[in-house]
């Protein structure tokens, strides 16, 4: 996961940003073509995830457009120093940070804010057949979500599998 903190133009009127220039990001290092632009509302105490696609794997570019939420991503490459391990951290549309998430990784968040509208752009299409989830709570994970109660589920995040019983990415 790679935190980007774009340049902020604020003034009288309020503010401006470019939220992706594909010259710049290749500039950075950040040369992904992406496919697909996704927005979710959630209202608080909403956690989305952990999802990922077993083919057709899904970088994606996350940022917050109104509220707050804790943002997970859990390494699925095998090869990786950091395979099976998670990272999180808040994103706000008060900060505007973004978040590029690399192929190879499973991702969800959790709702701090009364509501969040969260945008992404996916470097694949939606592949319903390859969508996989892992537990929110695996306790193989341990991830230190900052719940406030029970986390509103999907029946689809409810209904996910423990990390060690999914085919990783093009497994």
């Amino acid at each position: 996961m790679v935190v980007i903190e774009p340049e902020i133009f604020s003034d009288a009127r309020g503010y401006f940003l470019e939220t992706y220039n594909a010259r710049a990001f290749a500039e950075a290092g950040i040369g992904e073509h992406f496919v697909q632009d996704n927005q979710s509302r959630s209202k608080r105490g909403v956690l989305r995830g952990l999802h990922y696609q077993r083919e057709n794997e899904q970088g994606k570019l996350v940022r917050v457009l109104a509220g707050e939420i804790f943002d997970v991503v859990v390494d699925l490459r095998r090869d990786s120093s950091t395979f099976g391990k998670w990272s999180g951290l808040n994103l706000s549309a008060r900060e505007q940070k973004m978040v590029r998430i690399p192929r190879g990784f499973a991702h969800g968040f959790y709702t701090l804010s009364e509501t969040a509208e969260v945008a992404y752009k996916v470097t694949d299409f939606y592949a319903p057949q390859h969508d996989r989830v892992i537990l929110w709570n695996d306790p193989d994970l341990a991830i230190r979500w900052p719940l406030n109660g029970e986390p509103i589920l999907s029946e689809k995040d409810k209904n996910g599998h423990f990390f060690q019983e999914l085919p990783q990415p093009g497994g």
